[in-house]
């Protein structure tokens, strides 16, 4: 163990329309009354200001970060943009992050969907790990509000873009520095599913087309997919860090909906009292979703210094992942 998680922090944005205003916006197909809430098990979700980016809700977050650890900018040795979302294509959103933190230190960013964050706690901890940094933050800003279709003609096209109804906007920062902390990390993927869920606009594909700048899911192959991939790699990451789910103070999983999480927590293993449910009050926050588990946990008491923790990423692509932290 040569690096800690210092600190953790999320930013929401205050606007909050629960399922059925989602829902109403929906047209000229008509779903069912209550169909998105019964379903999802989602009241309520966050969406940001017209106004707001992806680099806004991380800079809001890391401030907060940043004060609550009393680390100055120049204290910062490097910032990864860990995201699903972006402002643009070019230049790296990191870069707006740290003109607006007036951070000085070399920036990039991290993309693997929704788990942007758990990937860039890993890349963070390797650096650290070999002595290139110090300390690490880590930003994340989430704005999938803005890529959700509600013009939707029929039947099909309302269950391709079903599973944007989740998505809620987020921010996020974490501070990786040198310590003992980290225990380990462990991911898989099985990239032959990529195209199960997608958002094309903007890349070489379809630089242009306006049909692509919305969200197209199949949630079914999706969660086949998931199902496939199993849990191996959690169940070797356990055994690698000598540990069991039991030892966890908390265990923060993905959460796309309320009852895919009782499914995905069934079939690892994890205990339901060790689970920190957000998405029922918060939504599908994409890589934000494990620090807010984290932060929830925090403030009702559930977890501390000293703590085990374990974090369970699942992104599409697909790919699966975790990491252990002692706090």
């Amino acid at each position: 163990m040569v690096s800690r998680l210092a600190g953790v922090e999320v930013h929401l944005p205050q606007r909050c329309p629960d399922s059925a205003e989602v829902q109403e916006r929906v047209g000229p197909y008509r779903p069912p009354p209550g169909l998105v809430q019964r379903l999802t098990g989602i009241r309520a979700r966050h969406v940001a200001e017209d106004t707001e980016q992806a680099s806004d809700l991380a800079v809001s977050a890391a401030r907060k970060l940043l004060a609550s650890t009393g680390t100055a900018p120049a204290d910062v040795d490097l910032l990864l943009f860990a995201s699903a979302s972006q402002d643009l294509v070019e230049p790296a959103t990191a870069h707006i992050v740290a003109a607006e933190l007036e951070l000085t230190c070399p920036v990039m960013d991290v993309k693997n969907a929704c788990n942007s964050v758990l990937n860039g706690l890993e890349v963070a901890d390797a650096l650290v790990g070999t002595g290139r940094y110090r300390r690490v933050l880590v930003a994340s800003g989430e704005t999938p509000s803005r890529a959700v279709r509600y013009d939707v003609p029929d039947l099909r096209a309302f269950l391709r873009a079903f599973p944007g109804y989740t998505l809620s906007d987020a921010g996020a920062a974490l501070l990786v520095e040198e310590g003992e902390g980290i225990l380990g990390f462990g991911f898989t993927a099985d990239s032959r599913h990529w195209d199960a869920g997608t958002l094309a606009a903007g890349g070489s594909r379809h630089p242009r087309d306006v049909e692509h700048t919305y969200f197209a899911m199949d949630a079914s192959r999706l969660k086949a997919a998931f199902t496939a991939v199993g849990t191996g790699v959690l169940e070797d990451t356990l055994a690698r860090t000598g540990i069991t789910w039991d030892d966890c103070a908390v265990v923060a999983v993905h959460q796309v909906s309320l009852p895919y999480l009782e499914v995905f927590a069934a079939g690892a293993g994890v205990p339901r009292d060790k689970l920190v449910v957000t998405v029922a009050e918060h939504g599908n926050c994409a890589s934000a979703s494990l620090p807010l588990q984290l932060v929830t946990a925090r403030e009702l008491g559930r977890c501390g210094p000293g703590d085990l923790v374990a974090l369970v990423g699942l992104a599409g692509g697909v790919s699966l992942g975790m990491t252990v932290v002692r706090l």
